[in-house]
């Protein structure tokens, strides 16, 4: 299998397991606290992964822990806090067109940290992105005027979920300079789930997981080997081979995944507003992302 191959398998299996992430984590978090749910999901991935890495004789890695913690405290604890909680309210078709679009351009704003340069081609594109988001959001409220404050006020903390998300892929980037994708999400997946148990106490305290359904644990299930398993550890190596902006490129193909599964499985319909929302934001994430042809440069670490 040659390079480029390897890469058309790798994000689109990112895109089908991210997009039916949407899926599965709306119909579970009808039945079952989010919080609860996410700090769950993500004891048990570290706990596989931690496991995985000892038999395999993959090594954690001992430096740029700060970055460990970081990715696992923000991406993690504060992505699945935002995002879970927010779909108790909004559909997934919302989250699917949000976070996936937007994580590239935020990206590569926050990438500025670890010495990547702020171009006007990266000005360009974030304010068309955010034109888009914006389109996005307020095309959230429907085509009959009604307005709704609990889906708008959804919509934003998604957006603040894709934020969470591009700081992950940054702080990954750097502390994959001493580990493995497997050992990165394993650490991070670890400190998230530190960082989220104690949220679910304000839920129902986990009185109530002896209790949960079948079908909450068949979807944590899918969470954990698709939706984080699968789906971070491609990632994350797509981040290390292409550096963090290229590598989060790989949402592009999650919004039509997660759109097809939530029309065939939940029967949601996004807003023409919002479609045309989703296409402005990929627009600024073209220009944000548009490279002069050339010699390939090598990435210098900061």
């Amino acid at each position: 299998m040659g390079p480029r191959s390897a890469v058309v398998i790798a994000y689109a299996a990112i895109a089908l397991s991210w997009g039916g992430t949407w899926v599965v984590a709306k119909a579970a978090v009808l039945t079952v606290p989010p919080l609860e749910l996410s700090a769950i999901r993500f004891a048990i991935v570290a706990l596989v992964l931690l496991v995985a890495c000892r038999a395999m004789g993959i090594p954690l890695g001992t430096r740029h822990l700060g970055a460990v913690v970081l990715a696992g405290v923000v991406g993690i604890g504060g992505y699945n806090a935002l995002v879970f909680v927010a779909l108790t309210t909004a559909p997934a078709s919302d989250g699917a067109l949000i976070v996936p679009t937007m994580v590239p351009v935020l990206t590569a704003l926050v990438a500025i940290s670890i010495g990547e340069r702020l171009t006007k081609k990266k000005v360009a594109g974030f304010a068309i992105s955010s034109a888009g988001a914006t389109l996005v959001i307020v095309g959230a409220q429907g085509i009959d005027g009604v307005f709704s404050a609990g889906r708008l006020v959804a919509d934003l903390m998604t957006l603040g979920g894709a934020l969470c998300w591009a700081v992950y892929g940054v702080a990954g980037r750097v502390a994959m300079r001493d580990r493995s994708p497997a050992a990165q999400v394993a650490l991070t997946s670890l400190v998230g789930a530190t960082a989220l148990f104690p949220l679910g106490f304000l839920e129902r305290g986990y009185t109530d997981v002896p209790t949960w359904p079948l079908d909450a644990w068949l979807g944590i299930g899918y969470l954990v080997a698709f939706g984080t398993i699968v789906g971070f550890v491609l990632f994350y190596w797509a981040v290390r081979r292409f550096g963090a902006g290229i590598g989060a490129m790989s949402s592009y193909m999650v919004p039509a995944a997660a759109l097809l599964l939530a029309f065939a499985f939940l029967g949601e319909r996004p807003e023409p507003v919002q479609l045309v929302g989703g296409a402005v934001i990929l627009l600024g994430v073209r220009i944000a992302t548009l490279r002069r042809p050339g010699p390939e440069v090598t990435e210098v670490a900061a």
